[in-house]
């Protein structure tokens, strides 16, 4: 489609955006999503985020008008979101066509917290009147959706360069490599307090200024994640679309602190568990570094060889469809 033009709304910054986004783009700052109010990677703060839900659909209608006028000015022929409700809304306001694609959806999240009012109704009405939610694979129920169209896995794979990994950082053969990942959420684990474990080497973000004598500053690296993810031994991590799904048809191991009051992990467990190599560990065992001792389980077990998802193929000519239509 040459004739295409995208326009990114987005709080991310734009050199990660440019980073998964392999196709030229505008950019425009946004607010973006609240998703809900978080204390780390694990916690969720339900009240907080009640309070900043009713703040933010105070004047619902004016918001919308807003956005609807905005599209309009961008001259928007279509509007595809993952997986803000009020672009939806706006466009839905503005007679502009409109999908979501996303594992989870922010009325189910916040239904699950706060339960049943004026916000989850207008949250639902969003989804509800989109022309389809694209559900990836794997990804919650949301049964109550009738437009739900369920789609195979999303990947965005990285390529395995252990071999100059391992030359970069003068690692043998028998190296092992921990990938640490807790997700968009600052969440440190207190990393020096983790015993050494001969041949073992854990890859941090810089942020975390860790002092264990086996860790590595992954921005040190220069490799983009996905590719340090497909040359790793084992990604530790909270359940995540993206980490449970990228590791896996990477074959990389998943060793994973649940979060198992969130709605989606279930999900994300199940299907974990059912095509990759992985092992539940506690809180408590990430803190006090008990964990460790259980990678060596995941290195030996045989790693399941899955065809390439399809997912994004799958949803890419669902899209070219309704814009072949305008």
């Amino acid at each position: 489609m040459p004739n295409l033009r995208i326009t990114v709304r987005s709080a991310v910054p734009i050199t990660h955006l440019r980073s998964r986004i392999h196709f030229p783009f505008e950019h425009l700052q946004s607010e973006g999503d609240i998703g809900m109010v978080m204390s780390s990677a694990l916690d969720v703060c339900a009240e907080d985020s009640r309070l900043a839900y009713q703040a933010f659909h105070t004047d619902w209608e004016t918001r919308v008008a807003d956005e609807a006028a905005l599209l309009k000015t961008l001259h928007a022929d279509y509007v595809f979101s993952n997986v803000g409700y009020l672009a939806l809304a706006g466009a839905q306001r503005a007679r502009i066509g409109n999908a979501a694609l996303c594992s989870l959806n922010w009325y189910d999240i916040y239904r699950h917290y706060c339960g049943d009012d004026a916000v989850t109704a207008q949250i639902k009405s969003c989804y509800m009147n989109a022309d389809a939610f694209l559900r990836a694979t794997p990804g919650m129920a949301m049964s109550s959706l009738p437009n739900l169209l369920p789609v195979a896995p999303i990947a965005d794979l990285g390529e395995n360069r252990r071999d100059e990994l391992n030359r970069k950082l003068k690692f043998s053969q028998a190296q092992k490599l921990i990938l640490v990942s807790m997700g968009g959420i600052d969440t440190r684990l207190p990393i020096e307090r983790w015993p050494r474990l001969d041949g073992v080497k854990y890859l941090v973000q810089q942020s975390w200024r860790a002092k264990h004598p086996d860790a590595i500053v992954l921005e040190s690296v220069g490799m983009s994640f996905s590719d340090l993810l497909s040359s790793s031994d084992v990604l530790l991590c909270k359940p995540g679309y993206g980490s449970f799904v990228e590791a896996t048809y990477s074959g990389v191991p998943v060793s994973y602190v649940n979060r198992a009051d969130w709605p989606e992990s279930p999900a994300l467990v199940a299907w974990l568990e059912q095509y990759g190599v992985s092992k539940e560990v506690s809180r408590a065992d990430a803190h006090s570094g008990e964990l460790v001792h259980d990678f060596a389980s995941l290195y030996t077990q045989a790693r399941p060889q899955l065809a390439a998802p399809t997912g994004a193929a799958q949803v890419a000519t669902w899209l070219a469809g309704k814009l072949g239509n305008i």
